[in-house]
């Protein structure tokens, strides 16, 4: 099977990948507007933050699977991927503990103003009298909006620092919050309103993007330290800048608006920057343990979808089905499958999924059928009598 790596990854998530047989591309360098030039023959398409546009996905005539190597997906036009029936996967939380360091060390960085005071002694002053002026964290109350995995590690790393933690997210409940061992927030005002630091783990949606917003930075207190691990997205970018201009608070980033494709570039906003306290350039999946973990999941869902025909972490399958559930009972016999399918098209019936199940011995099968509308009695007796079939039951 044909696979293109399409950014930089581990020598040994390729070497892993030809063991398997794959016949390996790598070409870290690729834009993602030569991509699809590039696409042809592919079968499996492996991305870490290289944009995958419908104009790829449309070039590439053999692809079955684009495989991102990290969590988010926003990056791959998953609507294009499901229209041509191209699974897309990905490998969630293999980068949970580097972002949660980051943020962290974000955190940290932010109230000790360590940026700036490294600036000011390698250009030769001795600020101690300036940046002796810290107020600390211990004590002081994080809150932390969107409690995934990453959320979750976050909170353990800030209790490990004797911070008072509080969450919000819309799957958080009471009961949830005190397993954690944090506050409940029932809103994101609730949390801006009792936070003194704020640490940001939503996943980019139609519902979180700009969630973020001017309504929230007013809420928050003056002072108030606000770190972005996230995506850009989800966070208003102009009522973040009011709030820097003004005063009201001190924020990290590692996200930004419109950050540059490759691993060098220029930064266009300069504006942003010097407003920051301290910010890094979308590294926080970058560490060496993240990438083992994402190169060892990332074979693994390659492996899964050569041996099985379906890779595990697939994001875009429909969930949960809304049709008619068909089981039917046969002798594993060469085109008792086939009649079926025939009766089910002759009555105008499609078949949304399907699994066959054969049984020790390989004398029996059972096949799960999901089809779009209920077949009448006469063609479910007409399948049930049919040669070689034991029985055909609707569930």
């Amino acid at each position: 099977m044909k696979v293109l790596i399409a950014d930089k990854v581990s020598a040994k998530m390729v070497a892993d990948l030809k063991s398997l047989g794959c016949d390996v591309t790598l070409d870290a360098d690729v834009s993602a507007e030569a991509l699809p030039a590039a696409i042809a023959g592919v079968e499996i398409l492996i991305v870490r933050s290289k944009q995958v546009t419908a104009a790829t996905i449309e070039a590439g005539a053999s692809l079955s699977l684009i495989i991102r190597a990290g969590a988010g997906v926003n990056t791959i036009d998953i609507k294009k991927a499901s229209e041509k029936g191209v699974y897309v996967a990905n490998c969630p939380g293999k980068n949970t503990d580097a972002v949660a360091e980051l943020a962290i060390g974000l955190l940290i960085a932010a109230d000790r103003r360590i940026p700036d005071a490294l600036i000011d002694l390698r250009a030769g002053k001795w600020r101690k009298k300036e940046y002796g002026k810290a107020r600390g964290l211990k004590g002081r109350t994080l809150g932390i909006v969107g409690l995934g995995s990453i959320g979750c590690a976050v909170a353990r790393r800030a209790q490990g620092l004797d911070m008072n933690v509080i969450g919000w997210s819309r799957s958080l409940t009471p009961a949830k919050a005190k397993a954690l061992g944090i506050g409940y927030c029932a809103t994101l005002d609730e949390l801006a309103g009792n936070a003194d630091a704020v640490s940001v783990h939503l996943a980019l949606s139609k519902d979180t993007r700009g969630l973020i917003n001017a309504a929230f930075f007013e809420q928050l207190k003056k002072g108030a330290l606000f770190v972005n691990t996230a995506r850009s997205e989800v966070v208003d970018c102009a009522a973040l800048k009011a709030a820097l201009v003004g005063g009201k608070i001190r924020a990290a980033l590692d996200v930004f608006e419109n950050e540059p494709a490759g691993g060098e570039a220029p930064f266009a906003d300069a504006e942003l920057a010097g407003l920051l306290s301290a910010a890094a350039p979308h590294i926080g999946a970058s560490t060496d343990q993240a990438e083992e973990a994402i190169a060892e999941e990332t074979v693994r869902v390659a492996k899964t979808f050569l041996e099985t025909g379906k890779p595990a972490n697939a994001v875009n399958p429909r969930k949960l089905h809304t049709g008619v559930p068909l089981v039917i009972r046969h002798y594993n016999r060469v085109g008792v499958l086939a009649s079926v399918l025939h009766e089910l098209r002759n009555e105008g019936i499609n078949i949304e999924e399907m699994e066959n199940t054969i049984f020790e011995g390989e004398q029996a099968a059972c096949c799960s059928l999901v089809l779009d509308r209920k077949p009448s009695d006469t063609l479910l007796q007409r399948i049930g009598a049919a040669e070689n079939v034991i029985q055909a039951v609707l569930k």
